[in-house]
């Protein structure tokens, strides 16, 4: 058994290869931005600011593989394969938000990315499969490069299966953030050590919300969601 990262009464992380540690494969439900093989370089940052895993889909799929037929939310995007068995394809449409991403050769940027879903037991009444919540001006992020919005992960932890929830690619942080803020049990795995001293310190010190920032973003007029 590995030794947590981090652990409160909620949130268990480990630091690690998710392929090799299994405690996250104890949970009920996955959701989880997982590396999607597009070598992914912001251009913008560090020269170290790239997703580890990211030149292939053999993580995510073998992630996948090791969950199994149960529930999950898995995000990605139309220029990589699907995994198999996807019932309902979401979109997080991120209009609004902090500049736009895509072929910069093109008319049209990019500002969507698909969430889909997978195995049985979604909860809740019937939603239209958008959500349209911004991204944040790189000012307020975490210092991660693709951190996903706080709000975002606990609109889809609403439709979640009881139980707990994992995510083998904890990242900034987004998916532990906003199922302890609703009161669920969650494990994370991330490998990169730089990112659990990030999370750590944000589930520490819950001082940096995306939840309310996206208010004060609204609120000022600066994102028309």
């Amino acid at each position: 058994m590995s030794e947590p990262y981090y652990k409160d009464d909620l949130v268990t992380l480990f630091h690690g290869d998710c392929l090799e540690v299994a405690e996250w494969l104890t949970a009920d439900v996955l959701v989880t931005d997982p590396p999607y093989g597009m070598g992914y370089y912001s251009g913008r940052r560090k020269d170290d600011d790239r997703i580890a895993g990211d030149q292939s889909l053999g993580i995510r799929d073998a992630a996948i593989a090791l969950w199994d037929s149960r529930p999950a939310l898995v995000f990605g995007t139309w220029k990589r394969p699907r995994p198999a068995n996807v019932r309902q394809l979401i979109v997080w449409d991120k209009r609004g938000g902090a500049g736009f991403s895509g072929d910069l050769n093109m008319p049209w940027a990019d500002i969507t990315e698909e969430i889909y879903v997978l195995g049985n037991g979604w909860v809740g009444g019937r939603v239209p499969a958008i959500y349209s919540i911004p991204t944040l001006p790189s000012m307020n992020r975490p210092d991660h490069p693709t951190p996903k919005p706080v709000t975002l992960m606990g609109h889809l932890i609403e439709k979640c299966p009881p139980g707990t929830i994992a995510d083998p690619f904890a990242g900034s942080g987004a998916t532990l953030i906003a199922a302890r803020n609703a009161g669920r049990q969650s494990i994370g795995v991330e490998l990169e050590e730089r990112y659990c001293e990030l999370i750590a310190k944000r589930l520490s010190q819950q001082a940096f919300d995306f939840g309310s920032l996206e208010d004060e973003v609204r609120a000022s007029g600066w994102a028309n969601v």
